[in-house]
């Protein structure tokens, strides 16, 4: 019999985390007079109990993801084609995860409708699909989330939460003006992701450069400190050009009143 049938098995097992090794299998597959038809009708079974699994996960984390689901942000979606520069090779291996498993930070920097929250929705939803658990919020939210947990004094496990995601990203950096004591909530989070073990990422998108977000903290050594950690090991994508809103947009020219007689 082959071997790599057994071991196939043995893997999909233990994805289940079922304890069935490959040796035990193959003894009672002599025992039990298994033929090949048998075996690979045992592999397909744990085949499809593992891809139900795999599917059952991805759907998962994108229910905790905050991403959109109706109708989700992809790279398959994104005109790549219509992106030009040098360095636009760059952009276009976004979809390898690079920076997931490099540790790098992404932020998307341009003025709106260019693609950068879709690139970062697009950046998370692969990370979903991988098995990596992602984390979708605006920087308002993330704000709000910080001014609730200082009042009710839950602090510790809020920034717990952020820290927990393998992929984190922020949207629209510089839409709000974040207090001192969230500024430094701000800093421990970057601050313990920055130290963080395994996949790990953030992503930020925003108008305005990074040079000017001191203009929406409060707090000037602790941001600081944050913007050190955060662009330690980065990459900034400058997006210029037209907005891709409206493309599809189809105007109608209407005219009210009394009809006139030709």
């Amino acid at each position: 019999m082959n071997d790599s049938l057994f071991e196939e098995i043995q893997t999909n097992a233990k994805y289940l985390n079922i304890d069935l090794y490959s040796s035990e299998l193959a003894a009672f597959a002599v025992e039990k007079n298994f033929s090949t038809e048998t075996l690979e009708a045992i592999r397909s079974v744990f085949e499809h109990l593992q891809k139900r699994k795999e599917e059952s996960i991805i759907s998962t984390l994108m229910r905790m993801s905050r991403l959109p689901l109706k109708v989700p942000k992809t790279f398959e979606e994104f005109d790549f084609e219509s992106i030009h520069g040098k360095q636009v090779d760059s952009l276009k291996n976004l979809p390898t995860l690079s920076a997931l498993h490099g540790h790098r930070n992404i932020a998307f920097i341009g003025p709106q409708g260019v693609g950068k929250t879709h690139l970062a929705m697009a950046y998370g939803h692969e990370c979903c699909k991988r098995g990596y658990k992602t984390y979708f919020l605006k920087a308002t939210e993330l704000n709000q989330k910080f001014a609730d947990a200082i009042k009710y004094g839950r602090e510790g496990s809020v920034v717990n939460g952020l820290v927990k995601p393998s992929c984190l990203i922020i949207d629209e950096i510089g839409r709000c003006i974040f207090s001192k004591e969230a500024t430094r909530l701000f800093f421990d989070m970057i601050d313990r992701r920055y130290n963080k073990e395994g996949p790990n990422t953030m992503i930020f998108t925003s108008n305005i450069g990074p040079d000017k977000w001191g203009e929406f903290f409060s707090e000037d050594s602790t941001l600081l400190c944050a913007l050190d950690r955060i662009f330690d090991e980065a990459t900034v994508y400058l997006m210029k050009g037209d907005s891709y809103r409206g493309r599809k947009r189809e105007t109608v020219s209407l005219e009210t009143g009394k009809k006139k007689n030709k």
